[in-house]
């Protein structure tokens, strides 16, 4: 293990050279926590000590360190760890469990019964998975002030697009107040941060994530006064909406800043980006070894990286320049196809929230935004040559060779006419379904968000986008097939997973940089959502 940590030094002072505080992060100062450290990234409110634990995999998980609770002030614990580090017989392991306290996982008390039908089962569930308005903390959590739903397992914390997933669950059991709370946490985040972070933990301050946050708006103004909803998130979703356009009217030609593109046509598209060129905290040891790997400039890497969390497909071929090597990956040169029709949908409800507040001139520029949005959408992302809608590289100029299931994306969201909508269709039913449902992408890779697993949104996007054009029959044997896999590892396991291995059903998903995790809440929401047609 020493000798892993004298291997990777030179990237050490790369990163500490290298590294730049979020911007977002001094906007966070009024969260109330115990130690005046409270808003620092762990890789600056902890360094020497941070480095050490990873790099020695003191835990089996990085993010396991970085969920600790201080039970001391941290300038405290790196004095302390100073004045011991070099003492013979110092022990690294025993000096954490000394100063920190570890992550709970409260889901691990709860007991299935799996005479139980899957529905009970996840309802049973919720209350495991339900967090309390945040008290003080002196950890990496950020506060929230009203209750949520974390999706278990080791993330123990709300995520953005997780939280749409799991909402449809909740709507499904009744628990319209909790809908309408986690809302108000995403608002309050947008409010204060300035964005809506990865989760609420200060190491996730550098990156958002997919931007459900208006549909979830119109979730919301489906099952209560339409007029009261808009209007009590219109604030939020402009400033949602400031965020993922920052930088665009500085864009005067062909170029990018920040999460915008301007192409050659004028046409402006998106791209998920990254507020820093560090490491991540919790997969410190992964991004130095990647770094090392690639022969190329750290800090690239460390971008490239942040951004691909930034889309939730962390990680996949999508991504990568070499389907088959996470040290090509090039997030940042990539316009996904998912990320611009959400941002659709978001310039949609913004038109409509206007509307409500009577600015009639603002919704126009809207519908127009979105309009504009649609041609650049249908102009780079759509794939005449395979009928199907695809990522677009900036750099090569040419519509990624990699097909993934973003391409529902443009289906549910209504960006899609009858014709491509009829195209998406062949394409998945002859190379996406599988025994158990739709797989994320052809490459097999061992990266998570590839073959052979399939993940829940995107069962429930296509099966909701194939409906919307009337592919009914498609839609139900997708929505089939999913229920089924996920009732026969449910009765053989007793768990609900984060995803599942749709081509050979007998076995559990896997990929990726931690285990398959069980809970799992959009997978809960999924299910209860499918179940109901």
């Amino acid at each position: 293990m020493v000798t892993n940590y004298f291997k990777i030094l030179p990237f050490l002072l790369v990163l500490i050279l290298s590294s730049c505080k979020n911007e977002s992060q001094t906007d966070a100062s009024d969260q109330a926590v115990n130690f005046p450290d409270k808003n620092l990234n762990p890789i600056d409110r902890y360094g020497d000590l941070l480095m050490a634990v990873q790099t020695n995999r003191i835990f089996p998980d990085g993010k396991t360190f970085v969920d600790c609770e201080p039970k001391i002030p941290s300038e405290e614990i790196l004095k302390n760890y100073n004045a011991q580090k070099g003492k013979e017989g110092f022990n690294l392991k025993s000096f954490v469990l000394e100063h920190f306290t570890l992550p709970e996982t409260p889901t691990s008390n709860f007991e299935s019964d799996t005479t139980r039908s899957t529905s009970e089962h996840i309802n049973a569930l919720w209350s495991y998975l339900k967090r309390d308005a945040d008290a003080v903390e002196n950890g990496s959590r950020i506060a929230l002030p009203n209750a949520y739903i974390v999706p278990g397992g080791r993330f123990q914390e709300v995520y953005y697009w997780d939280s749409y997933f799991i909402l449809l669950g909740l709507k499904e059991a009744g628990e319209i107040e909790l809908i309408e709370n986690i809302l108000d946490n995403f608002a309050y985040q947008i409010n204060t941060i300035g964005f809506i972070p990865n989760g609420n933990r200060t190491y996730y301050l550098s990156r958002s994530q997919p931007p459900f946050f208006a549909e979830m708006v119109n979730l919301l103004a489906g099952i209560k006064d339409e007029k009261t909803v808009y209007l009590k998130y219109h604030e939020a979703l402009e400033k949602e909406y400031e965020f993922w356009m920052k930088g665009a009217n500085a864009l005067t030609e062909k170029g990018a800043t920040g999460r915008v593109v301007k192409l050659a046509d004028g046409h402006m598209l998106n791209r998920y980006f990254s507020n820093t060129q560090t490491p991540r905290a919790e997969s410190y040891l992964e991004d130095i070894t990647t770094a090392e790997e690639s022969g190329r400039e750290a800090s690239e890497v460390y971008l490239n990286i942040s951004a691909a969390c930034e889309s939730g497909w962390d990680f996949s071929s999508r991504w990568f320049a070499d389907p088959n090597d996470i040290a090509t990956i090039q997030t940042t040169n990539i316009i996904p196809v998912d990320l611009n029709a959400l941002l659709y949908n978001l310039e949609e409800t913004l038109a409509k929230a206007r509307r409500f507040n009577e600015n009639i001139e603002g919704a126009e520029q809207m519908v127009k935004a979105a309009s504009d949005r649609k041609d650049a959408i249908d102009t780079y992302l759509w794939d005449a040559s395979q009928n199907t809608y695809a990522d677009y590289n900036v750099v090569s100029e040419m519509v990624s060779p990699t097909l993934s299931l973003a391409m529902v994306y443009p289906l549910y969201f209504k960006v899609a006419s009858p014709q491509q909508a009829e195209a998406v269709s062949r394409t998945l039913k002859t190379q996406f379904l599988k025994p158990g449902g739709l797989v994320t992408s052809l490459v097999k890779n061992k990266q998570q968000w590839d073959s052979p697993n399939g993940w829940p949104p995107h069962q429930w996007l296509a099966v909701r986008g194939l409906q919307t054009y009337g592919f009914n029959d498609l839609a139900e044997e997708i929505s089939t097939r999913w229920l089924h896999l996920n009732d026969r590892v449910y009765k053989r396991t007793g768990k609900m997973l984060e995803k599942y291995n749709v081509i050979d059903t007998t076995l559990v998903a896997g990929g990726g940089e931690y285990p398959t995790q069980d809970g799992f809440g959009w997978t809960n929401g999924v299910y209860l959502d499918l179940n109901k047609d």
